[in-house]
């Protein structure tokens, strides 16, 4: 399906909907909202299903949000924010990385060592850092949230690694340029592709693993896929992806202020914690999933972390680099993303 073809579908779904809507108390408003997963995937279940029966029961109904999975009105996972930006759909959930380059200080939160692992504080840091220091990416879009998940753990097929060194040469597929820098320091290929196509890559051996979280590997089967799962023993990965939750901002302001209200009460600060712990729980199945299979789990010490940071830091420096020639003070962004995160971080 087209992009034309896609908003002529949505056009006519707001149409149908507002010929429904009856006398006071009815509905007044339906958004539609696009995301890439499938509708069972945890993010579907268990953020934007709960999220539209909230809306809509704060609003007396009359917010009906009607969710469109697996990419259904049309185009591929990097076009959805040109989606939302034009109004073709009215909310959209995505990874920002899917659009390199659109969103330089959002990345600091998936450089590796400063997502710490823990989803509720890396979404309360962005909440900290947003006004001062990532609004300025969002300015054409109505965030609802920029959040994380747990983390990017790595996943491989034939080879266990244990140390840095045993990265070398391999193809890892990765969501995003920060997860291309890091691969790249610890000497192995970066492969970049949205997520739905990851299963077939795997299964074809086009990559050698992937870094994902384990919540994703379970609706992907990527736990029957792959052999080796890898993390720190105390949850630390090799970074994390970041996602907004975000509405078309035409669409927004043209809401009344009581229903204004009402998605402000479910945005931001208000849904942070809650969506960062929701993250944090949808792991479990996954990370089960992949014992069950008989995978081996390998957790990598604490001790070696700092040889981890070593080989990862190279990458860092490249986003220093890339930002600071773009007029961003990376240090500072990157000192008060740490701090930050470490804040929020109760482990």
């Amino acid at each position: 399906m087209t992009i034309r073809m896609a908003s002529a579908v949505v056009a006519a779904l707001s149409g149908a909907a507002w010929l429904l809507a009856g006398p006071a108390g009815a509905q007044e408003v339906t958004l539609n909202l696009h995301h890439f997963l499938g509708p069972t995937a945890p993010a579907q279940r268990a953020f934007f299903e709960p999220w539209a029966e909230r809306v809509a029961e704060q609003s007396n109904g009359r917010i009906k949000v009607e969710i469109f999975p697996s990419m259904t009105l049309g185009g591929s996972p990097p076009q959805l924010i040109g989606q939302l930006r034009d109004g073709v759909v009215d909310i959209v959930w995505t990874v920002t990385s899917y659009t390199p380059g659109q969103f330089p200080r959002t990345e600091v939160f998936e450089l590796p060592f400063v997502h710490g692992g823990d989803a509720v504080a890396t979404n309360l840091a962005i909440q900290d850092l947003y006004d001062e220091w990532l609004a300025e990416e969002y300015q054409d879009v109505h965030p609802i949230l920029i959040h994380v998940h747990a983390g990017n753990a790595l996943h491989t097929i034939d080879t266990p690694v244990r140390k840095p060194a045993d990265l070398a040469g391999l193809k890892i597929r990765t969501p995003s340029r920060t997860g291309s820098f890091v691969l790249e320091a610890l000497g192995a290929s970066p492969v970049g592709m949205p997520v739905p196509q990851l299963p077939q890559a795997l299964s074809k051996k086009v990559v050698d693993g992937t870094t994902i979280p384990y919540e994703i590997s379970l609706p992907l089967k990527i736990h029957e896929l792959v052999n080796y799962d890898m993390e720190f023993e105390d949850g630390t990965r090799l970074g994390t992806a970041v996602f907004l939750y975000g509405m078309n901002k035409a669409k927004y302001d043209s809401l009344p202020d009581d229903l204004k209200a009402v998605i402000d009460q479910n945005s931001g600060q208000n849904i942070a914690a809650e969506i960062g712990q929701v993250w944090m729980d949808v792991e479990q199945p996954g990370l089960q999933a992949a014992i069950d299979a008989g995978n081996e789990i390998i957790k990598w010490p604490l001790a070696d972390k700092p040889e981890w940071q070593a080989a990862v830091q190279p990458a860092i420096e490249r986003w220093l680099a890339e930002v600071t020639d773009a007029g961003i003070d990376g240090q500072a962004l990157l000192e008060a993303a740490t701090q930050a995160v470490e804040a929020h971080d109760s482990r």
